[in-house]
């Protein structure tokens, strides 16, 4: 991918969304897609996707933070192919995500905090660059881990303290 990338920077931006689904009720997932047009150096960066969870709202299964913006992303490009890309975050995708982000082509994916109990990316599955698939991305996890790990944490201790 051309161009630098601040990783930090974009995993905040998907902390904010992550903030925004915990006040709807929804786990605090957010997640931002960065498209970095080949061509020219270094190449500009555009926010092409970008959203939190919506299960509850929308009373949708597949309604994650990264299938969300991985449409939205697709469409901007005009591409399901979402070459020169890079998905950010905040939580370890799923087993689901990992493999909309296989088929996406997607070659970088930058993750927060790791979910140990149902990760698709490295912590339970190894999705994102198993040997038997077509495509493998690179994976960078812990950006802002112990931020993206509080809002989640946060987010359920208040759940249980209100008998959700």
């Amino acid at each position: 991918m051309n161009g630098s990338p601040d990783h930090e920077h974009y995993m905040r931006m998907a902390l904010r969304l992550a903030a925004d689904a915990a006040e709807d009720g929804e786990v605090p997932t957010g997640c931002v897609i960065v498209h970095a047009p080949p061509g020219s150096e270094p190449a500009p960066l555009r926010i092409i996707g970008r959203a939190h969870n919506q299960t509850e709202r929308l009373k949708d299964p597949t309604a994650h933070a990264e299938m969300i913006a991985i449409t939205q992303a697709a469409s901007a490009l005009g591409d399901w192919r979402l070459l020169d890309t890079v998905l950010y975050v905040t939580k370890e995708p799923c087993s689901m995500c990992a493999g909309a982000i296989i088929l996406a082509r997607i070659p970088v994916v930058v993750f927060g905090a790791p979910d140990p109990a149902r990760g698709g990316a490295v912590s339970v599955f190894n999705i994102l660059n198993h040997p038997a698939l077509n495509h493998r991305c690179e994976v960078l996890g812990g950006v802002l881990e112990n931020e993206c790990r509080n809002v989640l944490r946060d987010f359920f201790k208040s759940r249980r303290e209100d008998g959700k």
